[in-house]
Parts: C-alpha cells; structure tokens; sequence
C-alpha cells in the first residue's frame, strides 16, 4: 500500500457543558441545561473523580452522540477538610505536606496550608497552586 492510498478516518468529538447530578454504580449521571440526562462508566471517568462535587459544571464529551468522558476545567478550587500541623522549625519555602480536599483527594501543599483553607489545583498536574479566601 502506497501512501497516497491510505485513508484516515475523522472523528468528531462534541463538547457541551453540563452539571454533574449524581452517581448511580457504577454510572456518573450528568445534565445538560434542557435537563437531558447522560450517563458516564466509572472507569472512564479519569482524573475527574478527584475533583468531582455535586452540581459541578463541567464540559461532556460525546462521540457519535454518546457521552463517553469528561474534559476538567485547568484549576478548580477545592477546600481542605484534612491535613497535618506544619512541624515547627522547619522554614524551607519548598517543604510540602499531604492534605485531603473536600472530594477525598490528597495533594500536597505547602507547610501553611491548613484545615478549612481553599486552594486552587491545576487539574492537568495535580498541584497546589495557591491559596485563594
């Protein structure tokens, strides 16, 4: 087969913004603004569960018509729920700590950071990024 006889197939991949409304195992159920429903495997799901809250809006990718994975906003802001106290001493801008946001997920983030702060997260890497009030 020769180059030029090679023929490449174009998938077309839709957007569209919906909010996330409940799990039903092992299905994430999600609605678009005319309240239609679309349903999402767990397995699919991707890096999306580590930031997934009730009512979030989030963009749905479908294919063929089918909703088939999530595209995660850059940075998302979630709130601590639980980390360590920062070990005294130790004053290295550099030195990280585990913490847990309010979806389960656990990062690390600076020694300043503490229970109840909200921090914004880069989605794409799953770092801290700052602390926002």
């Amino acid at each position: 087969m020769h180059k030029a006889d090679e023929k490449f197939e174009v998938v077309l991949l839709e957007k569209k913004e919906c909010t996330y409304s409940y799990f039903a195992d092992p299905m994430y159920v999600f609605m678009d603004q005319e309240y239609n429903q679309y349903e999402i495997e767990a397995d699919s799901m991707g890096d999306a569960l580590n930031y997934l809250e009730d009512a979030m809006a989030i963009d749905v990718v479908f294919y063929d018509g089918r909703a088939i994975s999530l595209e995660l906003p850059t940075v998302v802001v979630r709130e601590i729920t639980y980390t360590e106290p920062a070990v005294r001493g130790d004053t290295s801008g550099k030195v990280l700590k585990p913490a847990t946001i309010s979806t389960g997920f656990s990062i690390p983030v600076p020694l300043f950071c503490e229970i109840g702060d909200n921090i914004e997260i880069d989605t794409r890497t799953n770092e801290y990024r700052s602390r926002v009030n």
